[in-house]
């Protein structure tokens, strides 16, 4: 009988090994599909299975499944995040495999076509326009009015996303989104957004099912990146429903409903407000963060879900779980980095996790990619969890030489 395989589209860095150690649980043979299978050289030390093959060619990857399928009974196939997601519903589509709506995924992938859906089924979302050009980005601030945030009509990450409070900013972040000197040839458009102020949420969802929602502490602007995660968010049952209702009115506005989906939002004076769909799941540390506080391993269920077998959602248990994101303070080559043994011997510290080695350079983007490890702890409560965490980063360190400049 041949062996049971599930086909992984590319993987996320900080997410990637745990879908491999979930399909192996699970009993599966797990295969990356890859355009530089170099990049998961840590695979390949564990003996995983990679396969070089373009990912942005449907048909060479279709050839590429159709080839593996004379040695394995391919069960599933699946991604990690954005890029790849839609390519992997046409996969499935193709192989008669469970998998989600590739058309839904591509129109929600676009901001601007997510914008305009999302507003036109009456879902509550930030005063928006679209630009194609500098002048554009102008008018289109000067319409919805200082601060702005400028972003790329499609990426991930936070990557490319600024608030801007005043005409310079706004003409330096365009500069640099249209690529400096080539900033009037063609070019991605750009998404204007009026700056939503208020706590920031995230509901997790798993087909139709709320799972849970995230409360998010980001740092100061005008970057958008994360600083801790507490799940499940400290909220009255009214801002519960009212943030879950929303959520799973995004799922129906978009053409969505199967497998994993992540919704950001803020809790303005109006109530929520919709910043961002995600049609999969969310990445490190939010799986682990759910797996500690409710007992779902939301890694393991999709996978479930993509093979055709059924999934179990119930709660095993109410814990509180929360993350601190680790980002250097300055640019540089780092150093060292340490502690970590220590801070994970603490009481209810679950993990503490690295993604640098020393001699490596530093350069601050503002997006996700400037983080360089997380800490995560869960206890019975949140006074305790709180605690655990705050202890844990205190024993963390690291030491960054800034880069000499020009002319040194």
């Amino acid at each position: 009988m041949a062996r049971r395989a599930l086909m992984l589209v590319e993987l996320h860095a900080r997410i990637g090994f745990l879908y491999v150690q979930a399909a192996q649980r699970l009993g599966l043979h797990p295969i990356v599909l890859s355009a530089d299978p170099a990049q998961y050289d840590y695979l390949a030390a564990e003996g995983i299975e990679l396969v070089r093959v373009d990912t942005n060619d449907l048909d060479a990857l279709i050839r590429e499944c159709s080839h593996l399928r004379a040695t394995y009974d391919i069960a599933g196939i699946t991604s990690v995040g954005d890029s790849f997601y839609a390519t992997v519903g046409k996969l499935c589509r193709y192989f008669g495999l469970p998998g989600p709506n590739a058309a839904s995924i591509e129109q929600c992938c676009d901001k601007f076509t997510q914008r305009q859906l999302l507003a036109q089924a009456g879902v509550p979302v930030p005063a928006y326009r679209v630009a194609a050009n500098a002048t554009e980005v102008e008018s289109a601030a000067a319409d919805i009015g200082l601060p702005v945030v400028l972003k790329p009509a499609v990426g991930t990450g936070s990557n490319g996303v600024r608030l801007c409070g005043n005409v310079d900013e706004l003409v330096e972040h365009t500069t640099h989104l249209f690529g400096g000197k080539q900033i009037w040839r063609p070019s991605p458009s750009i998404l204007v957004e009026e700056f939503a102020h208020g706590p920031y949420y995230c509901t997790h969802i798993m087909g139709n099912e709320v799972i849970g929602i995230e409360a998010a502490d980001l740092h100061p602007p005008p970057h958008f990146v994360f600083r801790e995660c507490t799940f499940p968010a400290l909220l009255t049952d009214d801002e519960h429903k009212r943030i879950a209702d929303v959520s799973l009115s995004c799922l129906r506005a978009l053409g969505l409903g199967w497998g994993p989906a992540d919704i950001e939002l803020r809790w303005t004076k109006g109530g929520p407000v919709v910043i961002e769909v995600n049609p999969r799941l969310a990445s490190t540390p939010d799986p682990q963060l759910v797996k500690l506080a409710y007992g779902i391993d939301l890694i393991n269920e999709h996978i479930k879900l993509v093979i055709g077998e059924e999934w179990n959602l119930r709660r095993r248990h109410s814990h509180t779980a929360a993350a601190r994101i680790l980002v250097p303070d300055r640019d540089g080559t780092l150093d060292w980095i340490g502690g970590e043994s220590r801070a994970a011997a603490l009481t209810n510290v679950a993990e503490v996790k690295f993604y640098v080695k020393p001699k490596t350079p530093i350069v601050r983007k503002g997006d996700g990619g400037d983080w360089i490890g997380h800490i995560i702890a869960a206890s019975p409560s949140l006074p305790e969890t709180e605690v655990a965490l705050q202890r844990a980063v205190e024993l963390i360190s690291w030491s960054i030489t800034p880069f000499p400049a020009l002319g040194e």
